[in-house]
């Protein structure tokens, strides 16, 4: 499997990393799932405090499949906290439960909030105990995951603290790509979080899309479009189990530039949607925003987009049903919370009817109440 060079870590990771939150059916498959992923070329496992019992499971399965500890690099993520005596209680217990003596790179987790990021500045905050940990050997490199809106993600990569990040972006949702592009510049490893899933649920597409992406698939459009990035160093597999690794591998070699074919694809679903909405296409520039009700009117209206487009009702309704129930992670009110007062319409270029477009998507994805994976 292709490496690449994580940013200012200087570590070669392979283009695909282990995401453990989902292999936790037993210890069992847990072990299965990671002895299969390093079979075939991974070599970053990743992991997380929150994900239940995910930390424990990986450090007991490197310790029966006797991996050499230089054979692969571990992250794991802790949630940003003002406490710098509970961050530092945190480390010594990830170490424990991972059964390791250092951890290749922590990353704050979810650092979603203005508020989060003020307490990682803070002197007085957390980041001290991370340092401390740093000088003890105890954590090699430091970065960030992020949820948040793009302002945020580029202050945090500003603050020239952090040597990686952890963020969204896909073909589905390229908002973020000034944050690709000020990471790079300040040479930042780049992990791209949960392509297959938060990037459109493409392992389970709608058939329009299927028939939009021939000759290819959702997936591996999605893929490729990713790997043929050079800035980005790896890409998220949350794999249950070893045969979920299967197919995101089968590109784990394609990292050259598009093909002829691939952009043609992608011309070809970009105008679909432009012909789809019509004059309801939301452009995504964000300009409607604040919203008096908070309600997260670009987020629901790129919902809407690709309901309409590409029958992506699935997708929509996971990610809409998790408005007003995953705070910060995925933050903002539903459409149906809007009282028309007209506050976003004269901000929006496309002078769309933004409230009635909000009720429409309210009822095309409401759905049912979905429960979180994980939490923390």
């Amino acid at each position: 499997m292709r490496q690449r060079r994580f940013g200012k870590t200087d570590l070669n990771l392979s283009v695909f990393s282990l995401g453990t939150m989902r292999c936790l059916a037993s210890p069992q498959t847990n072990r299965q799932t990671i002895e299969q992923a390093i079979a075939l070329g991974i070599n970053h496992l990743e992991t997380a405090r929150g994900y239940g019992q995910s930390e424990n499971y990986l450090g007991q399965a490197l310790q029966d499949l006797a991996i050499p500890r230089q054979q692969i690099h571990l992250t794991t993520k802790l949630s940003p906290t003002p406490d710098p005596q509970q961050m530092s209680q945190w480390i010594d217990q990830s170490l424990s439960r991972l059964q390791v003596e250092y951890i290749d790179c922590l990353a704050l987790h979810g650092i979603n909030t203005w508020e989060h990021l003020n307490w990682v500045t803070n002197p007085d905050g957390c980041l001290s105990a991370i340092q401390t940990a740093i000088k003890q050997g105890k954590i090699k490199h430091l970065g960030f995951s992020t949820h948040g809106s793009l302002d945020l993600i580029l202050a945090a990569i500003k603050t020239d603290l952090f040597e990686f990040v952890n963020l969204h972006y896909y073909y589905f949702f390229q908002r973020n790509h000034p944050a690709i592009a000020l990471a790079q510049e300040k040479d930042l490893g780049i992990f791209i979080i949960s392509p297959a899933d938060k990037g459109g649920r493409l392992y389970t597409p709608p058939a329009k899309l299927v028939e939009l992406s021939f000759p290819f698939t959702p997936l591996e459009l999605n893929y490729r479009f990713l790997l043929s990035d050079r800035r980005i160093t790896t890409l998220s597999i949350g794999a249950a189990n070893p045969d979920e690794l299967t197919t995101p591998l089968q590109v784990a070699d394609a990292d050259y530039p598009l093909t002829t074919s691939e952009k043609e694809v992608c011309k070809r679903l970009k105008q679909h949607l432009e012909t789809s909405l019509t004059t309801d296409l939301c452009s995504q520039c964000y300009r409607c925003l604040p919203c008096p009700e908070s309600i997260n009117i670009p987020e629901i209206l790129r919902l809407r987009n690709l309901t309409v487009a590409y029958e992506m009702q699935d997708y929509g309704q996971y990610r809409y049903g998790m408005l007003e129930n995953a705070g910060h992670w995925f933050p903002g009110k539903k459409g149906n919370r809007c009282t028309d007062c007209g506050d976003c319409l004269p901000r929006c270029p496309e002078q769309l009817n933004i409230p009635t477009l909000l009720r429409d998507t309210h009822q095309r994805l409401k759905g049912k109440k979905r429960r979180r994976l994980w939490s923390e």
